[in-house]
């Protein structure tokens, strides 16, 4: 059996070859698309939600902290609570990102589905260009990879990683185009070392 540094080595070598795949494949133009779709709504008073089932749950409620505390107020979405009563977070106009690796889970069909019908705009976070979700979405966002890094090739690491890399893109677009500043970024982030490293000036 390989040693524990080889294992990790060989890890973080899938992974970084998976992820030099991805970033050489981004589609920039549908980064823009999004980012227009959520400003459009948002200057008609709608909201970004992001939603995800599993592993991508809990992404989702990075990007909302995320995009939050740059510039777009953000909610998390539950990915099945949504069916059974946490549509009504959403209202006719609001955009929700929708992350699944396959594009196929079951349970996010659903909730796509449900909230399609309340009239909320869809954007895809996909590693599966051809999938269902990609193709109900009206932006598509892909970040697929190869390699989860393991020899099952199931539990998900590089997919996620992808996934959270695409979400920061996408919050870099926001954030330079709300005009983010220090003053106003340590009004929402006034504690920890972070808050303090600004209003100190280091």
């Amino acid at each position: 059996m390989a040693t524990d540094k080889e294992q990790v080595v060989e890890f973080l070598d899938i992974v970084r070859g998976s992820l030099d795949k991805y970033v050489a494949g981004i589609d920039f133009e549908a980064l823009s698309a999004a980012k227009r779709l959520i400003q459009q709504s948002e200057a008609a008073g709608g909201r970004l939600h992001v939603t995800g089932i599993g592993k991508p749950g809990h992404v989702s409620g990075y990007a909302a902290s995320l995009f939050s505390s740059t510039g777009t107020p953000t909610y998390e979405l539950h990915g099945t609570e949504c069916v059974h009563g946490s549509a009504g977070q959403t209202k006719p106009g609001d955009v929700v990102i929708a992350i699944s690796n396959s594009g196929e889970t079951s349970e996010l069909k659903s909730t796509v589905t449900c909230l399609k019908g309340v009239g909320v705009h869809i954007i895809a976070l996909t590693g599966n260009p051809e999938s269902w979700l990609a193709k109900e979405a009206e932006v598509a966002l892909i970040a697929g990879v190869d390699q989860e890094g393991d020899s099952m090739n199931k539990p998900p690491r590089a997919s996620i990683l992808a996934e959270i890399l695409e979400l920061q893109c996408l919050s870099i677009l926001l954030q330079n185009d709300y005009g983010l500043e220090p003053t106003q970024y340590v009004k929402w982030h006034p504690g920890g070392a972070l808050g303090a490293s600004i209003r100190e000036g280091k």
